[in-house]
């Protein structure tokens, strides 16, 4: 399973894709006002380091206003993704851009009969929310699973990405069920290594280390 990074912090993303981590990344709005610079330029800062795809999400509702808005964020790079909503009008512009050979995250997705849309209007990938879903008092994975299920069926091409993770068993559960990519805050991604017993045997192993006397090299 692929990691996408969920953030514009491009000091976090830096460091993770240093570390080997990150697959893509996915911004929205309310990420890019977090990270306190203009869309444009953290964009461009994120497709300097990172190779993957990079969601960029326009704003407009209507179709003419989303292709305004996405040939201005194709211009970034050639690894930008256009992040359209799961609406009539995001789909038409989902078909519009794929059919320019661009990328696609068909985002604000719920449900497994939306996922079925985003994949004939041929979306790169399809963002369920897991997370919003299980607010809902709903289960999320049920809804990647049924999207597995359906993708399968008829050897659909979009990747499954799962979206709104809350935590490390969200991730544990979207690579169980076969999701293509999990998109996760940074810290959660972080958390993935922790494992109490990893830190305990280390401390062990170091202590038995140290009463040796040696060192190596």
């Amino acid at each position: 399973m692929k990691f996408f990074v969920d953030t514009a912090d491009v000091k976090e993303i830096q460091e993770l894709n240093d570390l080997g981590l990150v697959d893509g990344v996915t911004t929205n709005p309310s990420l890019i006002m977090k990270s306190g610079g203009k869309i444009l330029d953290v964009t461009r800062q994120i497709c300097e380091i990172v190779k993957g795809p990079v969601s960029a999400e326009v704003t407009a509702t209507d179709y003419e206003g989303m292709m305004k808005e996405a040939k201005v964020l194709m211009k970034i790079a050639d690894n930008i993704a256009i992040k359209v909503p799961l609406t009539l009008d995001g789909l038409k512009a989902c078909k519009a851009i794929r059919s320019d050979g661009r990328m696609v995250n068909v985002t604000l997705c719920f449900s497994a009969t939306q996922a079925l849309l985003a994949a004939k209007a041929g979306a790169s990938f399809i963002s369920p929310f897991v997370g919003r879903i299980d607010d809902m008092a709903e289960e999320g994975m049920e809804i990647v699973s049924e999207i597995r299920t359906i993708y399968d069926n008829y050897d659909f091409k979009t990747e499954i990405l799962a979206a709104s993770i809350r935590s490390v068993n969200h991730v544990k559960q979207a690579a169980l069920i076969g999701a293509d990519i999990a998109t996760v805050p940074p810290a959660t991604l972080k958390a993935l290594v922790k494992h109490p017993l990893t830190d305990k045997g280390l401390a062990t192993f170091l202590e038995d280390w140290k009463k040796t006397g040696q060192h190596i090299g």
